[in-house]
């Protein structure tokens, strides 16, 4: 099974997402609906991943890690699509974030 891809547009601004970016990528700042698990950990932590309708938008900074991530994910029977953009994309668009600080960004 292969991943899927999709834009930034294309996700309701309520999906849930499963962000694999790095502990300090996620602190700087990331989706108010995201689920933070690092890709490195992914393969340890299949259990934790959030169960969708349809297919799980899997994003990072800019789409090559969530590519890696969705296609694993995809091997392992659970249907994802890989975010094109990432959260540098999230962050363009306006759509809103969260962070360990008042003025969240993406880095």
């Amino acid at each position: 099974m292969d991943a899927s891809e999709t834009t930034i547009n294309d996700l309701p601004t309520d999906a849930v997402v499963l962000d694999v970016r790095e502990d300090d990528e996620w602190a700087a700042g990331h989706a108010p609906t995201a689920v933070h698990i690092p890709l490195s950990q992914l393969p340890d932590r299949i259990a934790e991943i959030p169960q969708v309708d349809g297919e799980l938008p899997v994003i990072c900074r800019s789409g090559g890690r969530s590519a890696r991530a969705a296609q694993f994910l995809a091997q392992q029977g659970i249907p994802a699509t890989n975010v094109l953009g990432g959260m540098q994309g999230w962050q363009l668009t306006g759509r809103p974030l969260v962070g360990d600080s008042d003025a969240p960004t993406v880095i």
